[in-house]
């Protein structure tokens, strides 16, 4: 019987596990991060060198002491000499109101001023004409007292005689005569108490002519003063605004004909009431203004307002009331420019502008 021998199997073939691919994405995971931490590092230094050192807002506008020009007496515009925006320079004409009203009325208060002057001359006249007359009456008083006494001397020596040798008739003439004399003398004296009475009178005429006189005088300067206001100059040199006035137009008094805007303008920034703790006069300032986007100006705080800008609005806002919500206030810092202005970049109130201000150069003192 034949035996059958069954073959075995082949054990099977064990293959080595093929090599993991390396990770090609940390490489680029690790530039990233290279890249983020460089990022953080250029933020934290442009922050402190380019941000921290520096408070700035874009609550800011040009401003300037803007000179409203109006009249001081009314009348008929004769002459305009200004247009709008044109540069004038301090005591340019700028117009003129008709004149011919303000010339009678000045002729009018020298002729008063004459009249008045006239017056007074008289009055002086008169005091020296009533002492003439006071000396006068001196001059008859001292006449009587002569007469009066050689009356009486006469009367004395009647009198001494033996009644025999003197008649009664001589005697009583004698006494008659001396009686009349001291009457003259008495006389006299009126007269001359009137004339220094009259005197008086003479002299306070002379003040009541002489204030008269100060009186047309003052009449006088006055119309002179008016006549002077047809004229309007300018009072400072600047740029003629908002001009409303036309020739021939007929102006008021104190009417609002056109604004004078100065060529040295500042700017006031409303900044946070937080961003003041390091800002202090005399800090530097770098100031863009949004006309003239690629230029900076250089300037430097001149001041801090003491107080907020809402304490002094129109209508304060009133705490003691209600429900109270904290809100930060804002403060106007004026900030004066350094460099002079420059005609090619006009600055006029009301221009926005963003200041930045260096505030950590040096420890506040």
């Amino acid at each position: 019987m034949e035996t059958k021998t069954e073959a075995l199997p082949a054990p099977p073939t064990v293959r080595a596990a093929p090599p993991q691919p390396r990770n090609r994405r940390r490489p680029w995971r690790l530039v990233a991060l290279l890249v983020i931490l460089l990022a953080i590092i250029g933020a934290a230094l442009y922050y402190w060198f380019f941000m921290r050192p520096y408070e700035s807002t874009d609550d800011a506008f040009i401003d300037a002491d803007v000179v409203q020009i109006a009249p001081q007496v009314p009348g008929h515009v004769a002459t305009l000499l200004v247009r709008d925006n044109q540069g004038v320079k301090q005591g340019e004409l700028l117009l003129e109101i008709d004149p011919r009203d303000y010339d009678a009325g000045l002729a009018q208060a020298q002729a008063s001023l004459l009249a008045a002057q006239t017056r007074l001359e008289q009055a002086r006249a008169q005091v020296n004409a009533d002492q003439a007359k006071v000396e006068q009456a001196q001059a008859n008083r001292t006449a009587a007292q002569t007469e009066a006494e050689r009356a009486q001397a006469d009367l004395k020596r009647y009198q001494s005689i033996p009644k025999p040798a003197v008649s009664r008739t001589q005697f009583d003439l004698a006494t008659a005569q001396a009686r009349s004399n001291d009457a003259a003398v008495e006389a006299a004296r009126s007269a001359i108490a009137a004339a220094q009475a009259q005197v008086t009178l003479s002299q306070a005429a002379i003040q009541t002519a002489a204030a008269d006189v100060e009186r047309n005088k003052a009449a006088v300067r006055e119309a002179e003063i008016e006549l002077s206001y047809t004229k309007v100059a300018a009072p400072i040199d600047g740029f003629v605004t908002h001009r409303t006035v036309q020739a021939g137009d007929y102006v008021q008094t104190g009417q609002a004909l056109l604004a004078l805007v100065p060529s040295n303008p500042w700017v006031i920034a409303n900044f946070k009431e937080t961003q003041l703790t390091q800002m202090h006069p005399g800090q530097p300032v770098t100031v863009h203004v949004d006309a003239y986007p690629n230029h900076a100006f250089h300037a430097h705080v001149d001041s801090i307002q003491r107080g907020s800008g809402a304490r002094f609005s129109l209508l304060p806002p009133e705490n003691a009331t209600g429900n109270y919500v904290k809100v930060v206030q804002r403060v106007p810092v004026k900030i004066l420019f350094d460099d002079p202005p420059d005609p090619n970049l006009p600055l006029g109130p009301g221009i926005s502008v963003e200041p930045k201000v260096r505030v950590l150069d040096e420890p506040r003192k």
